[in-house]
């Protein structure tokens, strides 16, 4: 009796939420570019994320494509029987239209998994150079924390680096694999190591910026930067 009458107050909770959520329809000049459906708060709904090129200019870069730079962003939606409404909107943690070498080949991928919300970005650094990055977030205590954080960079030929923490276990993963496109290159030895570290507290999602945050590497002078 006592699970049911806690689940009932959830869902009340949540309806009256949803009730005081602010009507969503895409703003005018905005084009979608990613989307997701699955359910993020446990309470047997899903959700829709989406992900949308604004009409607002994030720089002056001129690619030999002609094509502006816009700034991007993503919500959160919940839908109700008065259609969506916006439970929330993120306008820091992806990159503009424009960023990297090649912006015709960006990744931007959203997927929902295990109630958690999934984003990665791809994108060439250079001509030989990609980076990618994956990060989780989790609904819990009335709010989006990052939950998982994984950063890799590879080069055509010479190298592939992964680093990725787990914020719920604490684990974290560096991996350096080596290699070369020329054979009599003396290729470096690899580099694997885990430790823990636990983050505390975690970072809500919109307070979150790729590459402000960093964790020393125990036993050596690099740092993880995620």
């Amino acid at each position: 009796m006592k699970k049911l009458l806690t689940f009932l107050s959830f869902l009340l909770i949540t309806g009256f939420h949803a009730q005081n959520l602010k009507a969503f329809s895409i703003p005018e000049g905005y084009k979608k570019i990613a989307e997701a459906k699955g359910d993020l708060d446990k309470d047997g709904q899903d959700e829709i994320v989406w992900a949308f090129d604004t009409d607002i200019i994030a720089s002056e870069i001129q690619h030999s494509s002609g094509k502006k730079d816009y700034q991007r962003v993503f919500y959160i939606l919940k839908n109700t029987d008065n259609g969506l409404k916006i439970w929330k909107e993120n306008s820091t943690l992806l990159f503009s239209s424009e960023t990297g070498f090649y912006p015709e080949d960006n990744i931007l991928e959203l997927g929902i998994k295990n109630n958690s919300l999934n984003v990665r970005q791809q994108f060439f650094t250079n001509s030989r150079h990609t980076q990618s990055y994956k990060h989780t977030f989790r609904f819990q205590n009335g709010d989006f924390y990052l939950i998982g954080s994984q950063d890799t960079f590879d080069d055509t030929c010479d190298f592939s680096f992964t680093d990725a923490i787990n914020f719920s276990t604490g684990k974290v993963v560096i991996d350096k694999e080596y290699s070369s496109c020329d054979e009599e290159t003396k290729v470096p030895k690899n580099f694997h190591k885990e430790f823990t570290y636990k983050l505390q507290p975690l970072i809500k999602m919109n307070h979150f910026k790729i590459g402000e945050h960093k964790i020393k590497i125990p036993g050596s002078k690099e740092y993880f930067i995620f």
